[in-house]
């Protein structure tokens, strides 16, 4: 027995936990009769079955399915005729359809059995378990399995669908653990379980996108065939991933500790030193937000016009060279990469000194780039709400409004960032006329300009 089920048996959690169907009653330890109506909707609504009782209670385990009929193509065998809706039609009144579905070819053969063989290896086991049964595995109600499911960003399915593995019921069991002992309330659980959802699906879809671009560029081949050659060329690649992806993510959260702990207290001292007393609207709007940072976007200029005139795969260059530009500065500079769209990208930095730089350093590495069109940067200093990976709060929007009233290939800033960098001798700060905002109202930019140095330098290419 896994660790996950082992656990769970000694709490009590085993096969006798499930609830029959939705609206069963649980007995409660301590209380005579069942739970209300109301209590049950409760419990499916917040998990509260997570801390439920240890006392088992028996409950009639769920009709199994009959077997069904197969369908498709079946190895040495003829499969059931399907109808114009594609229902079996080999027992329908005064039917008299024979014709069985066309054999697959030897290479879809292949292709299927490539695809059968790697899904078995990344899932660890057959698709044995329903969501009720993994539901038992993992002592919880379907409700709550289906919760943690979605969390990872994956659709429900039919409860009579053997659509899980041993393995899933463990891996979404450890977090039901960290609720139980303590270490986490329920709505945390879900939303750490989402983070990693979302990021693992845009990391995986990046890199098959990346593996199939390199069969086509590099060996001349079809779409089809590129990415038939990817699924022959994952399984080498799987282990090698995996190990990097736990490295960077323990590397990550090293650098995160730092920035918590380290830099996050000049960032502070930064902030009192430019905002003590100046009476500034903007600290007023932004002061109850948790974090100092340095906020900056930039925006290709004509990125819409310029798009209509390229073909896919010179978009698909001209994207990445400006997401891997822009990752690459933000990086060197000390900030985090918040997000891309298209054509747009927004970064933080714990000082603005840091958010100045990396400010600088791209609309300088854009605009001496051959194959990017210009950009517009502003950079902002403030404070910040950090949330699901995303950061909020009236020094973002500053930020964004500035970047569209940006020169192409300049920075502005705001005035309450030049005031914080002034002091510095490596930047230039030029007055620019006061601009109406829309949701700030007149406000007076500067553009920020180098004094002196080189700044972040870039490897070369």
């Amino acid at each position: 027995m896994s660790d996950a089920g082992e656990r769970a048996r000694q709490r009590g959690f085993g096969a006798n936990r499930y609830m029959e169907d939705e609206t069963a009653e649980v007995s409660r330890p301590g209380s005579e009769g069942g739970y209300t109506a109301e209590e049950l909707a409760v419990a499916r609504a917040d998990w509260s079955d997570f801390g439920s009782a240890e006392t088992p209670v028996t409950s009639t385990p769920p009709p199994q399915p009959s077997p069904r009929p197969a369908r498709g193509f079946v190895p040495g065998g003829e499969s059931a005729p399907l109808d114009d809706q594609g229902q079996d039609s080999s027992h329908a009144e005064g039917s008299t359809a024979t014709a069985p579905i066309p054999t697959p070819s030897l290479e879809e053969r292949k292709w299927h059995r490539n695809i059968r063989s790697l899904e078995h290896r990344l899932l660890g086991a057959e698709r044995s378990l329903t969501y009720r049964e993994m539901a038992v595995r993992m002592g919880v109600s379907t409700h709550s399995a289906r919760r943690l499911w979605r969390a990872l960003g994956f659709p429900n399915l039919d409860d009579d669908v053997k659509a899980f593995t041993e393995t899933d019921a463990e891996a979404l069991a450890q977090m039901v653990d960290l609720v139980r002992d303590g270490h986490l309330n329920q709505e945390t659980a879900i939303s750490l379980t989402r983070s990693v959802g979302q990021m693992t699906d845009r990391m995986v879809v990046w890199q098959i996108e990346a593996l199939v671009e390199d069969k086509i560029a590099n060996q001349e081949l079809s779409d089809a065939e590129a990415r038939s050659q990817v699924v022959e060329t994952l399984p080498a690649l799987v282990e090698p991933l995996q190990r990097l992806m736990g490295y960077a993510w323990r590397r990550q959260l090293s650098a995160a500790l730092q920035r918590l702990t380290v830099r996050v207290e000049s960032g502070l001292a930064s902030l009192s030193r430019s905002r003590d007393g100046n009476g500034d609207d903007q600290q007023t709007v932004d002061s109850p937000l948790p974090l100092a940072r340095a906020v900056g976007f930039a925006d290709l200029v004509s990125y819409t016009s310029l798009s209509r005139q390229m073909s896919e795969r010179t978009l698909a260059h001209m994207v990445q060279r400006f997401e891997s530009k822009c990752a690459e500065i933000i990086s060197i500079g000390g900030g985090r990469l918040v997000k891309t769209v298209g054509d747009e990208v927004l970064y933080n930095a714990e000082t603005p000194e840091a958010g100045a730089e990396i400010a600088l350093a791209l609309a300088e590495t854009i605009a001496a780039d051959d194959v990017l069109p210009e950009a517009r940067v502003s950079v902002v200093w403030g404070r910040v709400l950090s949330r699901l990976g995303d950061i909020y709060g009236p020094t973002v929007n500053l930020a964004a409004r500035l970047t569209t009233l940006a020169d192409p290939g300049t920075v502005l800033v705001d005035s309450s960032t030049a005031e914080a960098l002034e002091e510095s001798s490596d930047y230039l700060l030029v007055p620019q006329p006061p601009r109406i905002v829309r949701g700030f109202g007149e406000v007076a930019p500067s553009m920020l300009l180098r004094a002196g140095g080189s700044g972040i330098v870039l490897d070369e290419d």
